[in-house]
C-alpha cells in the first residue's frame, strides 16, 4: 500500500498536541528537523501503518521570521498528502489567518474545529456546513480532550480523495489582483517552476516580501521588477504592502465570520469565569504570592504522596536483594547484581513515584493554562534582570528537562535575549536532579522536605536571573524585545491527556535508566571492584584512586571524599547518575543509601553537595544542545566553566559560612 503523510498544523494552544497524541498513540518518535533544532514529532496513524502523522511546530502564520515558521513552511512545500489544520473554534478570527495561508498554498486541508464546547459558550451557533462550502474544505467539529470528533476526523482523512472541493482563491481587490496577474504571466514566460509553489502563490509572496521567495526571484533577476510593483502598490495604499495583505486576509475573515457565526447577545457584556480568575492570578502582587504558593504545594505533594509509594518500592528491592543473595552461588555475581544494578539503577527507580507526581502536577498546570500566565506575571521581574517575560517560559520548561528549555529560547526575537537565556537555563533544576534532591533531603531534612525542595528550585531561578543580569551587562548588551503573549483560556484537562504527557516524560526517564544509567552503573561497579582482591568501592579500587585525586579540590566545600568526587564526575553524563554512583559505591539502595549518608555525612556537608549538584556542569545532552543553538564550541565551554565556578562559589559560601556559624 502506498505510504501517505498527514501533516498537523495549528496555532499554539489550539490543542494540536492532544490531537497528535490521540491519532498516533504510543507510536510517536521525537527528533529534530534536518538542519535545525526545532523538535520534530512523527508517528503512525493508529491501525493504519501506511499513514504517517507529522506534527508541525505551533505557529500563527507562514511568515519566515522564526525557525518554527521556516520549518513549517518548508515542510508544507514538500506537499504532504493532507494537512489537518487544528483551529481553536473559540478564537476563529485569529486561527483562520493561518487557514487562509494554507488554502492559498493549495494544500489539501481538513479544518478541525477544536474546543467546540468553549465555542458554544461564546457563540449561539457556528454554521459548520456553510463554513465548509465557503472555504471549500472538509470541516470537522471536535473536542479533542474529550475524544469527541476524532472518529469523524480519521474518517475524513481516509476518505479525503473521494471528496470534491474546488480550489480556493482569496480576492485582494482589483489593484493587487492586476499586479498578481502580471507577475503570474511574467513567471510563466520565464518558465519558472518551483516545487511546492503555484504561480499565483509565488506572485503573492513576492509582493508580500517573503524572504524565501525573494531569494528565489533574485536568482532569476526579477527583484527589480517585483520591487517596482511593490512601490507602485505602496503609493496607492499609502502603507506597507505586507500590512495590506494582512488587512485583506483579516477583512475576508471578518466577512466570513459574520456569515457563519451567530453571537450570543449577552456575551460582550458578560465577564466570564476566566476573566474573573485572571483578575486575581495576574495581580502584580497577589499573583506572585499565588505562583510561589502553587509551586510550594507541588513540591509538598511530590514528597507527601511520593514517599508513601516510594516505601513499597524500597521494600520490594530489599526482598529482591535478599533473594539474589540466597539463590545466586557466585559471590562476584551477587555483588554485581546487588551492589551494582540494584544499588545503582534500583536506587533511581525508587524515586520514580516522586518523579511521576511532579510530572503529573506540572502537566496539569500547563494544561489548565496557568503556566502561560506565570510567564506573563513574571515579565516585570524578568525585565529587572535584563530579560523579557517570555524568557520565563524556558525556565518553566527547564523544570522538566534542560534540553527543550534551551530549545525554547529560540522563541525570543533578539539574539542577546536568546543567548542569555540559553546560558542560564542549565541553572534551572531539571527532573534529572530531583532524585539527588529527594535522596539528600530525605537523609538530612526529613522534617522540612517540601520546604527545602522548594528553596532549592527557587535558588536555581534566582541564580539564573542574577547571571542573566551579569550577562546582559557585560556580554550581550541591548534592550529586550517587547513581550507579547497570548493567554489561552482556562481549560479543565482530561486525565487521559495529563497521563499521556506524564507518560512521555516517564518513558524518557525509564529509557535513560535502562540504557545510559545502566551503562554507567556497570562501569562504576567494575571500577569499584578492580583490582580484584581489594575491598569493594574502597580507596584502593580504581574508582577510589580517581576520586581521591580530585577530592582535595572539594575539601573546602565539605565533601572532599572520593565517593563524592566520583559521583560528581559521573553526573556530567546524566544528573541521575550521581545517585546511582553513590548507591553503587556504598553498595546500598533506596532507604539503605539514605541511612548510609545520614550516618556518614553531616547536614551541612549534605546541603553543600546538593547545592553543587544543582549548579555544576550541564549534562552531555544539554551541552550538545547549547553547541547546536549557539553554533559555537566557545559558548558550550563557557557554560561548563561558569557553572563549575558558580557552583563551587555558592557551595563554598554555604559550607564555610555554616561552619563559622556553628552548624
Amino acid at each position: 500500500m502506498e505510504k501517505k503523510e498527514i501533516a498537523l498544523i495549528g496555532n499554539p494552544n489550539s490543542g494540536k498536541t492532544t490531537v497528535f497524541n490521540i491519532l498516533t498513540g504510543s507510536t510517536a518518535k521525537v527528533g529534530n528537523w534536518p538542519g535545525v533544532t526545532v523538535e520534530k514529532r512523527e508517528g503512525q496513524l493508529l491501525n493504519h501503518n501506511s499513514i504517517s502523522v507529522v506534527d508541525l511546530p505551533g505557529i500563527y502564520s507562514l511568515s519566515t521570521y522564526s525557525d518554527d515558521e521556516k520549518v513549517a513552511k518548508n515542510h508544507l512545500l514538500t506537499r504532504p498528502d493532507i494537512v489537518v489544520d487544528i483551529v481553536d473554534a473559540s478564537n476563529l478570527k485569529r486561527n483562520l489567518y493561518l487557514t487562509l495561508q494554507l488554502l492559498e498554498m493549495n494544500q489539501k486541508v481538513i479544518l478541525a474545529l477544536n474546543v467546540m464546547d468553549e465555542a458554544k459558550k461564546k457563540y449561539e451557533s457556528i454554521k459548520v456546513d456553510l463554513l465548509a462550502d465557503l472555504l471549500k474544505v472538509p470541516v470537522i467539529p471536535m473536542v479533542a480532550q474529550k475524544n469527541e470528533g476524532i472518529d469523524p476526523l480519521i474518517n475524513s482523512i481516509l476518505t479525503y480523495e473521494q471528496q470534491e472541493y474546488s480550489e480556493f482563491k482569496l480576492p485582494y481587490g482589483k489593484e493587487i489582483e492586476a499586479e498578481i496577474a502580471f507577475l503570474e504571466k511574467l513567471f510563466q514566460e520565464k518558465e519558472i517552476n518551483i516545487p511546492g509553489y503555484s504561480l499565483r502563490m509565488l506572485a503573492i509572496y513576492s509582493l508580500e516580501g517573503d524572504l524565501l521567495v525573494r531569494t528565489i526571484m533574485d536568482k532569476y533577476g526579477l527583484l527589480s521588477v517585483i520591487d517596482e510593483k511593490i512601490i507602485s502598490l505602496k503609493s496607492i495604499f499609502k502603507d506597507d504592502l505586507e500590512m495590506i495583505f494582512i488587512e485583506k486576509r483579516y477583512g475576508y475573515i471578518e466577512g466570513l465570520l459574520k456569515t457563519v457565526l451567530t453571537k450570543r447577545k449577552t456575551v460582550e457584556n458578560k465577564i466570564n469565569l476566566s476573566d474573573k480568575v485572571d483578575k486575581v492570578v495576574l495581580n502584580p502582587f497577589l499573583g506572585i504570592v499565588i505562583f510561589f504558593a502553587v509551586m510550594f504545594l507541588v513540591f509538598q505533594i511530590t514528597f507527601f504522596i511520593g514517599d508513601y509509594l516510594k516505601g513499597y518500592l524500597e521494600l520490594l528491592l530489599e526482598q529482591i536483594s535478599t533473594l539474589i543473595a540466597n539463590i545466586v552461588p557466585n559471590e562476584l555475581l551477587v555483588s554485581f547484581l546487588n551492589d551494582g544494578v540494584l544499588g545503582g539503577v534500583g536506587t533511581i527507580i525508587t524515586f520514580l513515584p516522586n518523579l511521576i507526581l511532579m510530572f503529573l502536577l506540572l502537566s496539569f498546570l500547563e494544561d489548565i493554562g496557568y503556566m502561560s500566565r506565570a510567564a506573563y506575571l513574571m515579565d516585570r521581574f524578568m525585565r529587572f534582570f535584563g530579560l523579557q517575560g517570555k524568557a520565563f517560559i524556558p525556565i518553566i520548561t527547564g523544570f522538566g528537562c534542560t534540553v527543550p528549555a534551551v530549545l525554547a529560547a529560540r522563541t525570543l526575537e533578539k539574539k542577546a535575549d536568546r543567548m542569555t537565556t540559553i546560558l542560564i537555563t542549565p541553572l534551572i533544576s531539571c527532573s534529572a536532579r530531583l532524585p539527588i534532591y529527594v535522596l539528600f533531603i530525605s537523609a538530612f531534612f526529613p522534617r522540612n522536605r517540601g520546604l527545602i525542595l522548594f528553596l532549592i528550585y527557587i535558588m536555581g531561578i534566582l541564580l539564573a536571573v542574577i547571571m542573566a543580569k551579569i550577562f546582559k551587562k557585560f556580554l550581550f548588551k541591548g534592550k529586550s524585545a517587547p513581550f507579547v503573549l497570548e493567554l489561552p483560556p482556562y481549560r479543565i484537562p482530561t486525565l487521559k491527556a495529563s497521563f499521556i504527557h506524564t507518560w512521555d516524560r516517564v518513558k524518557e526517564f525509564l529509557s535513560r535508566a535502562s540504557t545510559l544509567i545502566l551503562a554507567m552503573v556497570i562501569l562504576i561497579w567494575v571500577l569499584s571492584t578492580l583490582p580484584l582482591g581489594v575491598e569493594y568501592g574502597s580507596q584502593e579500587s580504581i574508582i577510589g584512586i580517581i576520586g581521591s585525586f580530585i577530592a582535595p579540590a572539594l575539601t573546602p566545600l565539605g565533601f572532599g571524599t572520593y565517593e563524592a568526587a566520583t559521583a560528581l564526575i559521573s553526573g556530567i553524563v546524566a544528573k541521575e547518575v550521581v545517585v546511582s554512583t553513590l548507591g553503587t559505591i556504598y553498595g546500598a539502595d533506596g532507604g539503605g543509601l539514605v541511612e548510609v549518608l545520614a550516618n556518614s555525612w553531616t547536614t551541612l556537608q549534605g546541603l553543600s553537595f546538593m547545592v553543587m549538584s544543582a549548579i555544576y556542569i550541564p549534562c552531555f545532552a544539554t551541552l550538545a544542545t547549547i553547541k547546536q543553538e549557539t553554533r559555537s564550541y566557545k559558548w558550550m565551554l563557557f557554560a561548563i566553566f561558569y557553572t563549575v565556578a558558580l557552583g563551587y562559589l555558592v557551595s563554598l559560601i554555604i559550607y564555610q559560612g555554616g561552619s563559622l556559624l556553628g552548624f
